[in-house]
């Protein structure tokens, strides 16, 4: 017999084996105990509550409790219930035993470029937001949802984008989607509808992005690079490509915002081949010493698809992304996704869509701006002092910098890193297999820590440094 019971106490699934209901009754009940399926402590139905999900006599039930007590599986006490006993741990091993090899700690500082300062996240404008979003919610954003995304936040996004980044952005030319690599991954199948056999990508940037595009059955040659951007003008020699992939506004990791000439480039490129321009908008919004880049998008949003996230601007753990698409581009996006919006949580896109509309994203992107700024200028001065012979550049924007190293010594400067208890990578980490070897450099993420870890990694990177 093979039952459930779904009343005050546990939820449990009990099979009920043996000559009779009783016996089945604490063989299941010693099972669920046993292997932890039932914690210590657990409440248990009433008999009577028990009885009437089984379909057995209430004494039964109530005889099978008296006897797991008196066994010690269970305890009963007047008010509190018959629960699971909480039994005595396993013994430790002996002495002479093999003891486990302890794990291994983790750094205590981090600047991994990638990531804001976490600890920086609004949650009280953040939580009134949500509260304000979902009391005006409809009910029908409770449903499976329109594969485009909730039509509020892809309205307040038309807005923010025109006026903050230049993007040509009508609200039915976007797509909400769970973040970058989940648009790259929506694309990947869209290009392979369209034949493109290769996309072109940056000589530096991220593995994940380039492997996704190769597991949709493309290649990925890589751009020249140089201290103007990425080489736009040798994609005519680029005879596979019908695609490319940059970050024009602050490539990732060199830092450089691509040259004027070299966005003309890219853009009569593709008008010249029906080729598409992937832009990748990572951290456009932070910017310090420099007039704001504008979106490439703004210069043909026929043969730009843009991307944008909320991972840098507040956090990759919210998973949302947006993607601004040529017209005739919008129902094969929506083709690749799916009928309906399996990934996306309409409660958090309403809840952007109001942290947007009520000016909060733009005060946040604001007072972020200024912190991370401080914290540039404290890294600059840094070095200057105690690290004078290292050049650093990439700073005019973004959440990270590039600190150049003598040749050679890269790899010997992470490892001098990791005795200092911090965590760093290479700008090696982001070439591409097909890219010339470069010069030796650290890219610094100095948005990563928060504010009570800045110091100690900062005197930890100047302590590692040649």
């Amino acid at each position: 017999m093979t039952d459930h019971w779904a009343t005050f106490g546990a939820d449990l699934h009990l099979e009920l084996r043996g000559s009779g209901l009783r016996t089945g009754l604490m063989d299941a009940l010693r099972e669920a105990a046993r292997s932890g399926r039932l914690a210590p402590g657990t409440r248990l139905p009433s008999s009577r509550s028990l009885a009437a999900d089984l379909g057995i006599a209430r004494n039964t039930v109530a005889d099978a409790y008296a006897e797991l007590v008196a066994e010690g599986w269970l305890t009963a006490q007047q008010g509190s219930g018959t629960r699971v006993a909480r039994r005595a741990e396993p013994r430790k091993a002996a002495a002479g035993a093999v003891r486990a090899r302890p794990a291994r700690r983790g750094p205590q500082y981090s600047l991994m470029a990638g990531s804001p300062d976490l600890a920086s996240f609004p949650r009280a404008q953040w939580l009134k937001a949500a509260r304000r979003a979902l009391t005006a919610a409809p009910h029908e954003a409770f449903g499976y949802g329109d594969p485009r995304g909730r039509i509020e936040l892809r309205t307040v996004l038309a807005d923010y984008l025109a006026r903050a980044r230049g993007v040509y952005a009508d609200p039915q030319r976007i797509v909400i989607c769970s973040g970058f690599v989940h648009g790259l991954m929506l694309l990947g199948k869209m290009l392979r509808r369209r034949r493109v056999r290769e996309v072109a990508v940056e000589s530096y940037g991220l593995d994940v992005h380039w492997n996704l595009l190769t597991e949709a059955g493309m290649r990925t040659p890589a751009l020249p690079f140089d201290e103007l951007g990425s080489r736009t003008d040798e994609l005519v020699a680029m005879r596979g490509a019908g695609a490319v992939l940059l970050t024009p506004a602050h490539q990732f990791p060199m830092g450089a915002a691509l040259h004027p000439d070299r966005r003309a480039a890219a853009v009569d490129w593709a008008r010249g081949t029906g080729g598409l321009i992937l832009e990748d908008d990572y951290d456009g919004e932070f910017r310090y010493d420099r007039q704001p880049v504008g979106a490439l998008q703004g210069l043909d949003p026929d043969r730009v698809v843009y991307l944008g996230t909320a991972s840098k601007s507040l956090a990759p753990g919210l998973r949302l992304g947006w993607m601004v698409l040529p017209e005739d581009l919008v129902g094969q996006a929506l083709e690749a996704k799916g009928t309906v919006d399996w990934v996306s949580s309409a409660l958090d896109q309403l809840t952007l869509a109001e942290f947007i509309a009520s000016g909060e994203y733009d005060r946040h992107v604001r007072g972020m701006r200024l912190r991370y700024r401080r914290r540039r200028d404290q890294l600059v001065r840094a070095l200057a002092e105690r690290a004078p012979d290292i050049r650093v550049s990439g700073i005019a924007a973004g959440l990270h910098a590039v600190l150049e190293l003598p040749p050679g010594t890269e790899q010997s400067v992470i490892q001098a890193a990791a005795w200092q208890g911090l965590a760093v990578e290479g700008v090696s980490r982001y070439r591409h297999k097909d890219a010339p070897r470069g010069r030796d450099a650290l890219v610094v993420g100095y948005a990563t820590p928060a504010d009570s870890g800045w110091v100690g990694a900062l005197d930890a990177l100047c302590r590692a440094l040649p």
